[in-house]
């Protein structure tokens, strides 16, 4: 039986979105699939990055992760975004690399594959559920098959009981082991919710 392919996609400024993001496919390494993590581009000018330490010793600590492209997700039967919250949407990186993606939607590439989003803000009420839902009208579009982790393990719960996705309060880079929880729960959802789609035919990837 062939393994599940996942495309991990994630920005992030000072860290945590990119734990939340190698946790993810940690876990779904774990679960059986073959994982690529992939950060998008940075847009923003090395000037304002470098005025940050945080922002500037992230960005060098991750310098050697593969950047994502959209032969990625045609690649992928399955993706993963994480993207910390920019004013109750995802952040301008993410959005800017979702907006490369328009050929491989027109061509149908992006369809029929599940897909499922976290995200994290620096206050419990912050915008990370309406980032969430905003990410998923986009996925909706492409037409891919939401897997949301719902209440379907009591590892949602202890993280705050987020049904839509994983979502992190932190700015510092750090991921609690109950979130790390959630996180873990989510991924091999979103796998063994891709296999059934793959092995019964009904995704195209």
């Amino acid at each position: 039986m062939d393994r599940v392919k996942l495309a991990v996609i994630y920005y992030s400024s000072y860290g945590t979105n990119y734990e939340m993001a190698r946790t993810a496919a940690e876990a779904a390494e774990e679960a059986g699939a073959e994982v690529r993590l992939r950060k998008v581009r940075e847009t923003a000018p090395e000037k304002v990055i470098a005025a940050q330490e945080g922002w500037a010793a992230h960005a060098k600590a991750t310098a050697d992760v593969p950047t994502a492209e959209p032969e990625d997700l045609v690649w992928a039967d399955a993706y993963l975004f994480s993207s910390p919250t920019r004013y109750g949407g995802a952040a301008s990186q993410l959005r800017s690399f979702i907006d490369t993606l328009g050929p491989i939607w027109q061509e149908g590439k992006l369809a029929d594959k599940a897909v499922t989003a976290m995200t994290s803000a620096m206050n419990p009420h912050g915008g990370q559920e309406t980032t969430l839902q905003s990410l998923y009208f986009t996925f909706m579009h492409w037409g891919a098959i939401i897997v949301t982790p719902g209440y379907t393990s009591e590892a949602v719960g202890n993280a705050g009981g987020n049904p839509y996705g994983a979502s992190v309060t932190a700015t510092d880079g750090s991921v609690n082991e109950a979130d790390r929880a959630a996180i873990r729960h989510q991924a091999k959802r979103l796998v063994e919710t891709a296999e059934r789609l793959v092995h019964s035919g009904a995704g195209v990837g």
